[in-house]
């Protein structure tokens, strides 16, 4: 089925990426975009005997979705416990009737804080379920950036959001089954877990430090920081080379100066940064960096091609981080979000690959002196911007005790 599989209005592209791993006795697919990643997804729970558990940001009630549906439905019709858990925000949208035949199927389907007052400002409003995560049997794991939405935006864009995901076959599926069950339970209020299977899964997966293949979070109890920390720690030992490709990229400054830093060592830093405005208000705040950066000699290409979708990174060839976090207040101080790390240099290389390939074709390379004959009025545009967005993340109170943005 993966290999016929045209899903949710992608344009196959000929130069597909999709990459088997072998690292520290797991099997790792690296794929690129909904293009790879739904077929698998999809053929996965197709093959499914006992459980499938799903989570995501967006749910969208367009092909690509109905798809999904349908094969959710199809496992759940042949006795699979299917469990599928929405974010009440980002998933607001989907349809009641969509959710009533997800559970007519027999589909259990649980939200996460549902939205009453959509346009009420709440302290807790930007804490989302913002980590997109499939389980299957047990055994297979998907750590995605990717939502549960056409791949191809629409409108004159004809290419792919640009977007990848790892699955995962191995040890560490254990502590990602750990993971989803634990918010379902929470969720739902429904204890199925001892407490001492409890405390021997943490302890199994406390130490990700040795690991060459590990499941990193990021919540607001136990592991606030774990993600942003294993991107200051790379950054730290970086010795040649740096690449980051994130769809919002508004860091605090302590991974500004971790950046810096890197490039007074003598280290390439690379970013590869939306192009398009998707966002206005963020798209201005980010490009208010744009000048301190750039200064420092770091390479800025900015992704035209599509929507950039991608919360990635490769540093040395030989460490790379897949997954659902942006390097943004949202993302590193609020939302739950999940990422694999992996250490080794095949993985690696084939990511770095796809992204030198990307910025080669897709995406335009932002020189500095092009850069300062920007008019005053853009200039003041972008720092008014980047001024709001301080402004809104300390009102709200996300950003206590944290270095600002």
């Amino acid at each position: 089925m993966a290999k016929n599989f045209r899903p949710c209005g992608a344009v196959r592209d000929a130069r597909s990426m999709s990459s088997t791993h072998l690292v520290d006795g797991h099997i790792l697919i690296l794929l690129r975009n909904g293009e790879e990643y739904f077929p698998h997804l999809i053929a996965a729970i197709d093959a499914a005997t006992r459980t499938v558990y799903l989570e995501t940001y967006i749910y969208a009630a367009d092909t690509c979705g109905r798809l999904v549906s349908q094969a959710l439905q199809r496992a759940a019709k042949r006795g699979v416990r299917v469990h599928l858990l929405l974010d009440g925000y980002g998933s607001a949208d989907l349809p009641d009737q969509w959710v009533n035949d997800l559970r007519e199927a027999g589909v259990e389907v649980l939200w996460y804080r549902p939205e009453i007052a959509r346009f009420k400002l709440r302290r807790h409003r930007l804490r989302r379920l913002h980590r997109k995560l499939a389980l299957v049997d047990g055994t297979v794991a998907f750590v995605s950036g990717v939502n549960i939405i056409n791949d191809v935006p629409g409108g004159q864009l004809t290419a792919p959001r640009l977007d990848y995901t790892v699955q995962v076959q191995g040890v560490t599926v254990d502590h990602i089954q750990f993971v989803m069950r634990r918010l379902w339970t929470l969720v739902s209020w429904i204890s199925f877990r001892r407490q001492r299977e409890r405390i021997e899964l943490l302890t199994a997966h406390k130490n990700t430090a040795l690991q060459k293949v590990a499941f990193v979070l990021r919540d607001n109890l136990r592991h606030r920081h774990d993600i942003e920390h294993a991107y200051l720690k790379a950054i730290a030992r970086a010795q040649r080379e740096i690449i980051i490709a994130n769809a919002y990229f508004l860091p605090g400054t302590r991974f500004r100066h971790a950046l810096l830093n890197a490039t007074r060592r003598g280290v390439r830093v690379v970013l590869l940064l939306q192009g398009r405005v998707e966002y206005r208000l963020q798209h201005f705040a980010t490009r208010a960096l744009y000048d301190e950066l750039l200064r420092a000699g770091i390479e800025i290409h900015e992704y035209y091609a599509s929507f950039m979708h991608a919360k990635v990174a490769v540093v040395d060839g030989n460490w790379a981080t897949v997954g659902s976090s942006n390097i943004d207040p949202f993302s590193l101080w609020l939302a739950r979000e999940a990422n694999l790390v992996v250490r080794d240099a095949g993985f690696a290389e084939s990511l770095r690959a796809d992204l030198l390939q990307e910025i080669a074709h897709g995406a335009r390379l932002i020189s500095h002196s092009v850069w300062r004959e920007h008019s005053m009025w853009m200039h003041l545009l972008m720092r008014i911007s980047y001024a709001m967005v301080r402004f809104l993340t300390g009102v709200i109170g996300y950003a206590r005790g944290r270095d600002n943005v």
